[in-house]
């Protein structure tokens, strides 16, 4: 544990971004930040939520300078779409951006050919950009229902903080996209901050500014944060390079969110959350490759996507629904039963919609930790108070809680865990649950009343800060090797935990087996920093954890 070796060799990450920006009007040989400054398609291009016929293919058209993101101006301009192999063009059409929808647009390409990769553009039709063309991306539709799949590729990402560091971890994904080494990308949350400039930094302070340079808490402000993040060519080439399935967390609206107001929120000086959070998710679905599941319902982002026979991957939402968390004052009194995660409406739909998979593996897409987190030791080392405040421990007694995540919500946890034990008797199979927000590396047993349901792999995060940063000290000081000893002792059910580390995560699902790496960044200070697969484990169904 705790440990971050020096990489031996690392993809190269120019080739990669080259690769996804310069495939339509850019040239391979311009240098990336000018070739997209010259673009009316200076936010890249994007896909996600793939079916066996069906993928959703994104872009934003900039039709004049004024036009920026959140800004409300720009004419109504014609767009042309192409997904298409080697063979040709399989489907087109063509849109209007509008500023309704920030000139953001979603295409849901259908009649599609399952199992094949696909590659899609845009080209504007009329107005002073007439002909210009987008870069072009890279995507791949699911196999086809319940046929035979052997193997599934993922990479886990989650909180990506713009002004904490660059983002390297996105550049060595898509390098690994490109390569055709990915099938897919799960992001798990976090997707931006909220937070005005300088409010959260890493040890070496802000390393790049946002914009807006305030809190985003108006439709205008998170259009405008969301059209900065996406400036950036390494997430744009890790959009371009594969299909992303996403939902979000709190920072996409504001700290520690749940379905009535925030912890970062305040409504005298901010107004009503209602506002906020509406403004919020109407950003999020314009600026994000997703399709809309429900027009009965249209901030519901819970859906399910099935790879063949091999999994069913359920994607929660466990932000819009969710009671307060509890303070540990009321958890000693004893927290309700009641309290809920999920919400009884979501809670019903996934019962229906796992009854219904008939997948060798259920993957569950998972924002916040599902295991048990017993930090209550932490508080036996003076020197590990900071650990225990960064992990959520609430009160100097040691309660072995962070509140936030799946331990403060003990009844809605062993709700789902049950409804997973019945899959599991009646498939055989077991489940994943893929998660983020912590910022930090973990795998773990997952367990109901002792018997072995799955595990657990945590991504750490692309650039958020975590303990290293909090106590402002190297990387794999002795503070964060302790306290990752201590946490691993008093917790036998984590097999890996590392406290410093940044980067993202891969899991090779195979029939039997998942094999799960961390891939860690060198240097978030560096946008080019070396980026390397640096702790690994396989699960094998029917024994667990083997390495």
């Amino acid at each position: 544990m705790g440990t971050h070796a020096t990489p031996p060799r690392q993809l190269s990450r120019r080739q990669a971004l080259l690769g996804a920006l310069g495939l339509g009007a850019i040239g391979l040989g311009a240098a990336p930040a000018d070739a997209l400054a010259a673009s009316p398609f200076r936010h890249g291009v994007a896909s996600g939520d793939p079916l066996p016929d069906a993928v959703i293919l994104w872009t934003r058209l900039t039709p004049s300078p004024e036009a920026t993101p959140g800004s409300g101006l720009g004419a109504d301009t014609g767009v042309r779409w192409e997904i298409f192999t080697a063979a040709g063009v399989t489907a087109s059409g063509t849109v209007r951006t509008h500023a309704g929808s920030d000139h953001t647009l979603r295409i849901d390409a259908r009649n599609l050919t399952p199992a094949t990769v696909y590659h899609y553009r845009f080209t504007v039709t009329d107005g002073p950009h007439t002909g210009a063309v987008s870069p072009t991306g890279r995507t791949q539709t699911a196999p086809p229902a319940g046929a035979r799949t052997d193997s599934l590729r993922i990479a886990l990402a989650s909180c990506a903080n713009w002004e904490s560091g660059f983002f390297a971890a996105y550049a060595d994904l898509a390098a690994r996209g490109w390569n055709g080494d990915l099938d897919l990308v799960v992001f798990l949350g976090d997707y931006i901050y909220e937070y005005a400039r300088g409010e959260y930094t890493g040890k070496a302070g802000a390393t790049r500014a946002h914009e807006p340079p305030w809190e985003t808490t108006t439709l205008g402000d998170y259009r405008a944060r969301y059209g900065h993040y996406r400036t950036d060519p390494a997430l744009q080439s890790a959009h371009a390079c594969a299909p992303w399935i996403m939902v979000w967390d709190d920072h996409e609206t504001a700290d520690n969110s749940w379905r009535g107001g925030a912890t970062n929120h305040d409504a005298t000086a901010e107004g009503p959350w209602a506002e906020r959070s509406d403004a919020a998710r109407r950003a999020y679905f314009e600026w994000q490759p997703i399709r809309r599941v429900a027009e009965t319902d249209r901030d519901r982002i819970y859906r399910s996507f099935d790879f063949g026979d091999l999994a069913h991957l359920s994607m929660m939402d466990l932000r819009t629904h969710r009671d307060e968390a509890i303070d540990h004052m009321h958890w000693l009194t004893g927290a309700p039963t009641t309290r809920t995660m999920l919400g009884e409406q979501q809670y019903r739909w996934l019962e229906e919609d796992l009854d219904g998979a008939h997948a060798r593996w259920n993957i569950m897409g998972n924002s916040v930790m599902m295991a048990p987190l017993n930090a209550a030791t932490l508080n036996q080392h003076e020197q590990l108070n900071p650990v225990a405040e960064f992990l959520g421990v609430r009160s100097a007694e040691g309660i072995p809680l962070n509140l936030d995540q799946w331990d403060g919500f003990g009844a809605d946890r062993t709700r789902l865990l049950h409804l997973l034990r019945r899959q599991q008797l009646a498939r055989g199979c077991d489940t994943l649950f893929l998660t983020g927000d912590i910022h930090t590396e973990w795998a773990s047993w997952i367990t109901l009343e002792g018997v072995p349901l799955g595990l657990e792999v945590v991504c750490a995060s692309i650039s958020a800060p975590n303990i290293d940063e909090q106590l402002n000290l190297p990387v794999d000081n002795p503070v964060s090797l302790l306290a990752e000893t201590v946490i691993a002792n008093a917790n036998p059910h984590i097999r890996h935990v590392d406290l410093d580390a940044h980067g993202y995560s891969i899991v090779r699902l195979g029939r039997d087996s998942a094999e799960m790496s961390w891939l860690r960044v060198s240097d978030l200070g560096d946008p080019g920093s070396a980026v390397v697969e640096s702790f690994h484990k396989r699960w094998e169904i029917g024994r667990g954890f083997v390495s």
